[in-house]
């Protein structure tokens, strides 16, 4: 599917499918609305599956790896090289991602769309736009046409995923210096001042912070993004790893799958996502919120609630992947207790 083809394929949920779940909620022999964001979650999944039969049985964490130019001006504790380290990793299953995807029964799909240097490794997803982005203090992160390939990127490893009949998908990043990016993306899309939003990401002194607001101020002061114009922002400001996400998402939305959002960068994702295409919003689910400072500013301009508040900033995916086992919790109570009927115990109903 192309990008126009996806967009187009988007559609809202039907409020009707999800009425009829929550009736099935209602039946069920406890007390009404008793697990909460749980079974929220159900009944969001069986809108987005159009069925109350809602099932889980593949699951996936994709994790998009690139490169930020950006580095350059002395924004991150390490270099560039780490990212390559790390998605090499991946494909043996050494990060944390792996270890905790392991325990929620999901497969970890690293895509390379723009890491520094080749990265080979069994299972690594070869869709690379270019070897990092340039330096956003500089000059644009990427071309608009780079934007759209690395969008393209993530919406062509969804349709693969989708035509495996994998039916959960997590989003998951791996770039130094993508917590740079992603504040100037939710510097522009909040109209909020870049240090408001933007937080040490993993262990910037003060002095490093100061360097990485200031960047980000440069950048948008030198190529003003649109902020009615999401790949505009994209392009000027952002990374190909974000970019890539979009595509998760869109794809998502496109081909009826929910999509777990991870924490500050892939939530700065889904806003340029939601941004494109309003009616993506209905696939999304939040995991947990993430201890940046723009953590649960994403949370209320996305319209979510997060199964967690664990402090996690760690990426890869980890806060998606630790939802999982939430949703299985969910769709177990869902699917196997028994009603108010079968226990002969009085109907709940709601009081005023």
């Amino acid at each position: 599917m192309t990008l126009e083809e996806t967009l187009s394929a988007i559609r809202p949920v039907d409020p009707a499918i999800e009425q009829a779940a929550w009736a099935h909620w209602d039946a069920i022999a406890k007390p009404l609305r008793a697990l909460g964001l749980l079974e929220e979650a159900v009944v969001r999944m069986a809108g987005i599956q159009n069925t109350t039969d809602v099932r889980l049985n593949k699951r996936a964490v994709v994790a998009m790896c690139a490169d930020n130019g950006v580095v350059e001006e002395g924004v991150t504790q390490t270099g560039q090289e780490v990212t390559a380290i790390v998605a090499e990793n991946m494909t043996r299953h050494d990060t944390s991602v792996c270890q905790m995807a392991a325990v929620a029964h999901a497969d970890v799909i690293p895509v390379d769309v723009g890491i520094y240097r080749p990265v080979e490794g069994p299972g690594m997803v070869q869709k690379c736009v270019r070897r990092s982005t340039r330096n956003m203090t500089k000059e644009p992160a990427m071309t608009l046409e780079e934007t759209v390939q690395a969008i393209q990127a993530g919406i062509d490893v969804v349709c693969d995923l989708h035509s495996e009949g994998y039916n959960l998908i997590a989003t998951g990043e791996m770039g130094i210096g993508n917590t740079t990016t992603s504040s100037a993306i939710v510097s522009v899309l909040l109209d909020k001042d870049p240090a408001e939003v933007t937080g040490r990401g993993a262990g910037l002194s003060s002095k490093g912070l100061e360097r990485k607001i200031h960047a980000i101020e440069t950048a948008i002061e030198r190529h003003k993004p649109d902020r009615a114009d999401p790949l505009d922002v994209l392009s000027k400001v952002g990374g190909l790893d974000i970019a890539g996400l979009v595509g998760v998402y869109l794809a998502c939305g496109a081909k009826r799958i929910p999509v777990l959002v991870d924490g500050f960068i892939s939530a700065a994702a889904a806003l340029a996502a939601v941004r494109m295409c309003p009616a993506v919003g209905d696939y999304l689910m939040a995991s947990h919120v993430s201890k940046e400072p723009a953590g649960q500013m994403l949370m209320e301009a996305l319209g979510l609630k997060p199964f967690l508040h664990a402090e996690m900033c760690l990426g890869e995916g980890t806060g998606a992947v630790a939802a999982m086992p939430l949703l299985d919790m969910g769709l177990a109570v869902y699917h196997g207790m028994v009603s108010f009927e079968d226990t002969h115990i009085e109907t709940y109903v709601p009081q005023t």
